[in-house]
Parts: structure tokens; C-alpha cells; sequence
């Protein structure tokens, strides 16, 4: 098995017309975790690791040999969820190690499951454990004020009954258009102990790029991938850390506040990466690689050439 090496990660994405991640505690509107004053909204770590886990169900329907998904909803013929002890047997069942599993559940999970691997477990039927991931995302914010808008309209069959003269009224909150950046790390101490390997990093990358194109539904918009920074390190102390403070959006946040001026598509923004491309330098002794993935329509002010990679996913 490969170890992997510390590492972070910078990921920027846009979503126009939808919401990826409502809050059910606001009539599902966009989740602010910041002042109203401040404008921002927020994706939270938990969808975008879902956005990862989807994709991974979906490139790998029978789990193969070893990218099973163990947190997903599965639902049972009685129309119950199953419990965390039932999806980890079910996993076991699948790869022939039933008998394995009374005994050591741990590891077969680290074997089989992808997101355990990668994002850790907590596993309370006995006997009970408990990995921390080597992967932890932070929340993604937007780079920008947002307003939120509320729309409503009618679908053309009624909600109940007969003889009714007009259909249902919906309502809902959208946002016309939004750029969205989140950091995450790798921990190769973490990685040890979940055994996780290059095979899992390469994947968790493809999953955060090709995951937010895959996992779609009405309210949640139409999301695309933008900018993807991954950094491997030399030295298992060091990260540089704080990555999304390192870019910024063009235009700026006055001209978000402003309805005559808002941007509404990839087209009239950029990304200025001038001071990511200066500690990139600084620091290129502690790395041992960098890549870049960029969408081509997106615009970046500055010098990253020798960093993109061909999204060749």
C-alpha cells in the first residue's frame, strides 16, 4: 500500500438558479452561519462529502472490491432506513466476509468502504469504534454577498381530491447565481491508521470535481466545478494553510450589493490568483507537487500555468 503525503486542498465552484444546501431550520432557504450584514451563504462540509459519496455510488454501483459506500441512505422493503449496523452487514455480505465481521467489523469496513477510508467512521453496535478521517473538508462560503430570491408558480395537478379548477401554488428561494470556496486537508498520520491510499486521493479529487457535476436535482441548481487546487507536502509538519484567503473574486463584494451590476454568469468573473502564485514560490521547498484543475471558461489573473493539469476524468 502507497501512503499518502500531508496535504491541502483549495476547491471553488458556482451554482446558478438553485440552492445545493438549504437550511430546514429557515423554509429552506440558503444556510448563513454569517452576520446578515456580512451577505455570505454556506454549503456545509457534510453536502459536499455527500456530493463525493453520490458520485462513488455511481461510478461504482457493486462497491467493487474495495469503493463500497458505507453512509448512504438505503431504504428497507418495509420503507425503514437502514441502521448503521445493517449497511455495515450488507457490506459484508457483499464481499463474502460475513464471518469476518462478527468478529472484526473495523476492518473489513477499512477494507471495502471508500468513505471510510477516506472520511472516518463512527461505528456505535458493538463491538464499537472510531476513525478519524485523514480527509476533513471545511464548510464552503459564498466569495460574496448573496440575496437570496423568492419565486413561486403552479404545477398543473392538484395537490388532492377532484373537481378541482387549478393546480397546486409552490414556493421556493433561488439564487440567480453564486461562487462558492472551500479548503480541506489530508492527514498522512490519519491515512495510516484508515489505510488509505493514492488510488482514494485520486478518486476524492475526481469525486469533488465530477461529484458536483453528477449530484443534481431541481432545487439544487446547476453546479460546476470552477477551480481545484491540490498540494502535496515534503514535510509531514507543514501546510501552508488558510488557502481560500489566497484568492479572490472579481469583481468585489460592492458590486454583489448592487442589482444594476450583479454578475450572473462565469463570464463576467475572475478569479486573481497573483498571491496563491507567490506562496507557491516562497514555499516550493516543503512541496512535493502541485495541481491545478481549471474550468476552461473560467478567467484566473495570474501565472499558474506549470501547475494545471487536462481534466481528462
Amino acid at each position: 500500500m502507497v501512503s499518502i503525503s500531508n496535504s491541502e486542498l483549495l476547491f471553488v465552484k458556482s451554482v446558478k438558479d438553485g440552492i445545493p444546501n438549504r437550511d430546514p431550520l429557515n423554509d429552506s432557504d440558503a444556510r448563513r452561519i454569517f452576520p446578515e450584514e456580512d451577505g455570505r451563504i454556506s454549503l456545509s462540509d457534510v453536502s459536499i462529502k455527500r456530493d463525493v459519496r453520490d458520485f462513488v455510488i455511481a461510478l461504482y454501483p457493486d462497491g467493487g472490491e474495495k469503493n463500497h459506500i458505507f453512509v448512504q441512505p438505503i431504504i428497507n422493503d418495509k420503507g425503514n432506513l437502514l441502521s448503521r449496523k445493517f449497511l455495515a452487514l450488507k457490506i459484508a455480505k457483499n464481499v463474502g466476509k460475513e464471518n469476518e465481521a462478527k468478529e472484526d467489523m473495523e476492518s473489513v469496513l477499512v477494507d471495502h468502504a471508500f468513505d471510510v477510508r477516506t472520511f472516518g467512521i463512527v461505528y456505535s453496535e458493538k463491538p464499537k469504534f472510531h476513525l478519524t478521517g485523514p480527509v476533513q473538508f471545511s464548510w464552503a462560503h459564498s466569495m460574496h454577498p448573496v440575496d437570496t430570491q423568492y419565486v413561486q408558480g403552479t404545477v398543473t395537478m392538484p395537490s388532492t381530491g377532484e373537481g378541482k379548477t387549478q393546480g397546486t401554488i409552490w414556493t421556493s428561494y433561488t439564487v440567480p447565481f453564486a461562487v462558492f470556496s472551500m479548503t480541506g486537508v489530508m492527514n498522512a498520520k490519519s491515512a495510516e491508521h484508515t489505510k488509505m491510499t493514492i488510488d482514494d486521493q485520486e478518486l476524492l479529487l475526481r469525486g469533488l470535481w465530477q461529484g458536483t457535476q453528477h449530484r443534481h436535482a431541481r432545487g439544487r441548481g446547476q453546479q460546476e466545478p470552477l477551480f481545484l487546487v491540490h498540494i502535496e507536502y515534503n514535510d509531514p509538519f507543514f501546510r501552508i494553510g488558510y488557502l481560500e484567503e489566497m484568492i479572490k473574486l472579481v469583481p468585489d463584494k460592492e458590486t454583489w450589493r448592487d442589482d444594476s451590476s450583479r454578475p450572473s454568469s462565469i463570464h463576467e468573473i475572475s478569479i486573481d490568483v497573483t498571491e496563491l502564485e507567490k506562496v507557491l514560490e516562497m514555499y516550493k521547498d516543503k512541496i512535493e507537487r502541485c495541481r491545478i484543475w481549471k474550468h476552461p471558461l473560467l478567467q484566473v489573473d495570474g501565472k499558474l500555468e506549470e501547475y494545471i493539469q487536462e481534466i481528462s476524468w
